[in-house]
Parts: structure tokens; sequence; C-alpha cells
């Protein structure tokens, strides 16, 4: 009986679909990284704008607690509000 080897995922960064690096996997070279994607549409955006799709933006909260917290972050530049 013969084991099959487990295929390798990675992250398209432009979609954030799952990729599995089992045959032609479209890639680009950015800054001595290698980057693959799940499509050559993906990768064109990609080498069109790098920076966009490299950036760490944290991501959007949802819902009225979401919102309720993003405003009470940005009244106390982040710090915790005092208790007394």
């Amino acid at each position: 009986m013969k084991r099959s080897q487990p295929s390798r995922t990675v992250i398209d960064p432009v979609c954030q679909m799952k990729v599995v690096m089992d045959g032609d996997v479209p890639a680009v070279q950015f800054r001595s990284n290698t980057y693959h994607f799940c499509a050559n549409a993906c990768r064109e955006a990609f080498v069109a704008d790098p920076e966009r799709y490299l950036s760490t933006r944290p991501p959007k909260r949802k819902g009225f607690w979401g919102r309720y917290l993003e405003r009470l972050n940005k009244a106390t530049g982040g710090k915790p509000p005092c208790c007394h």
C-alpha cells in the first residue's frame, strides 16, 4: 500500500483563496519572497500593485459592537478607560 504525500497549500495574497501546490500554479518573486496565485488575473493584479496586497490592516469589525469598539478606541487613543 502506497501513501500519498500531503499537498502543500498556500494563501493567495489577492483573493485570500487556498491554493494547492500541485501543478502549474502562477507565481511571482517580490522582495526575495515567492507568492503563489489561484489564477493569472490575481497574479497580474498583484504585479500591478504589490504593496496594496501585502499591507497588514486589521480586519474591519462588523456590527454594533464593532462600531462601538472602534469609536471607543478613537476617543481614547487606544488606551483603556480609567476606572475610579
